[in-house]
């Protein structure tokens, strides 16, 4: 077991007013390409195979498919060139457009909200909960109108939703599911995994996800009429050329898609990342378990309480800061820690119908595509009630978490960097009250 935090650390001044900075907190180079997938991709690139159109013309996004079919329990899965890709083809799989009304979280990453709007619909914000900052169930009935057709549910920071929850409402209400697995690769939930439950989900395998590319994402449903139904919006001719193409739909197939295709580069890092992602997983985890264990004496600073069942794979670390006890602001507080050496940002910096983009009522900057739709809908984002995901942007505390193999010391220097700025509070209250808030001095 490795030591606490050093007594010299701890006692020493805070590098934020003049001290001795812990020293950075490093990680080992992510994404990691093994030499298999760099060969591969070598190869792909000395035979020219630049564009992928789908299953009937490249060899390597067929293999990319089947393997996460595979892994997402026989699912139909569509490879796609983002995780906003493969959300706005599950909408679209979905039939959601045209003023349909989706309700979601405020508190996420925009393109979990970006591809509501690209589909000519209306997003309802609900709000999270304080812990987690994951959508609350609770809060969901209260906002179905006649005219709702989905819930959008985002797997925020690798913690799995409450899928159990949210598929019996869905159910009970005949609406359609939807998940955004963008950073929850393989996080589980009473025994179901993330992208398994929903009617349809998205996941995003850009660089800096918990299953990298370049850039790239997948959608997986249970329906193959989905499956081709997002086809015909995102890829080039709908995919009509393959096989199983239902005759059905082929009156409809034309051009007019958006180019969401996959390249067979990505296509070829999908297939080999996945036989990584179990061990990257379990890495991510046991860090995770390690930091708890460091800093559970800690006085303001706090991981999520997980139930039993629930298994997130960390793609950040997320934490919650009790200003209130500690006398400081947030933001103060993480001018400490990075001035220390440990990376870390609040994550979301606004609930997202704060945004000004979404007031059509007084919006005055460039035009946008969904203002009509918004106006028609007669939706007014401004000054929602929305505390714990206001409470959230306040506290929260997030850092990279890219720790996908052996780096226990750098979790130990993590753990002592917010040790010795909670033993120096008093010090951090004084230099707050003499020059005001991190975030006062940014505005």
């Amino acid at each position: 077991m490795a030591s606490s935090p050093t007594p010299t650390s701890v006692a020493s001044s805070l590098a934020l007013l003049g001290g001795t900075p812990v020293g950075e907190v490093t990680y080992s180079k992510f994404p990691i390409f093994n030499d298999r997938a760099i060969a591969r991709v070598e190869q792909v690139l000395r035979e020219g195979k630049a564009v992928g159109l789908g299953r009937f013309h490249s060899p390597e996004i067929a293999e990319a498919e089947e393997t996460i079919s595979r892994y997402h329990g026989g699912r139909e899965v569509l490879a796609c060139s983002s995780g906003h890709a493969a959300l706005q083809g599950a909408l679209a799989g979905l039939e959601i457009c045209a003023g349909d009304e989706v309700i979601t979280t405020p508190y996420t990453w925009g393109a979990s909200t970006s591809c509501i709007l690209h589909q000519n619909a209306v997003p309802i914000f609900v709000d999270v909960l304080r812990d987690t900052g994951l959508i609350d169930p609770d809060k969901i009935e209260a906002a179905i109108t006649p005219r709702t057709k989905a819930i959008l549910a985002v797997h925020l920071y690798g913690q799995p939703a409450n899928l159990r929850r949210l598929r019996e409402i869905a159910d009970r209400h005949d609406l359609k599911l939807i998940e955004d697995g963008s950073q929850a690769h393989g996080a589980e939930i009473d025994g179901m995994r993330v992208g398994e439950v929903g009617d349809a989900a998205g996941f995003s395998c850009m660089g800096g996800k918990v299953l990298p590319t370049t850039e790239a994402g997948y959608l997986v449903t249970p329906d193959k009429s989905v499956f081709w139904k997002a086809s015909m919006i995102g890829q080039h001719m709908g995919r009509s050329p393959e096989a199983d193409f239902p005759d059905d739909l082929r009156p409809w197939v034309d051009s007019l898609v958006y180019t969401y295709r996959v390249t067979p580069l990505n296509a070829v890092l999908l297939t080999e990342q996945f036989g990584n992602l179990g061990g990257w997983i379990a890495e991510r985890r046991r860090h995770a378990a390690r930091l708890r264990e460091r800093i559970a004496g800690a006085r303001f600073v706090r991981l999520p309480n997980y139930e039993t069942g629930v298994k997130p794979v960390y793609h950040l670390c997320s934490m919650t800061f009790d200003a209130d006890a500690a006398g400081v602001t947030r933001d103060t507080f993480v001018a400490a820690l990075k001035a220390e050496g440990l990376l870390a940002f609040g994550y979301v910096p606004s609930p997202i119908p704060d945004w000004p983009r979404l007031h059509w009522q007084d919006y005055r900057g460039p035009r946008v595509a969904w203002a009509s739709t918004l106006e028609a809908a007669g939706v007014d984002y401004r000054n929602m009630d929305l505390p714990n995901c206001r409470w959230r942007v306040a506290h929260a505390i997030e850092t990279r978490f890219d720790f996908v193999d052996p780096q226990d010391d750098s979790v130990d220097r993590m753990a002592e960097i917010i040790l010795k700025v909670e033993s120096q509070i008093e010090a951090l209250r004084e230099h707050e009250h003499r020059h005001g808030s991190a975030d006062s001095a940014r505005r």
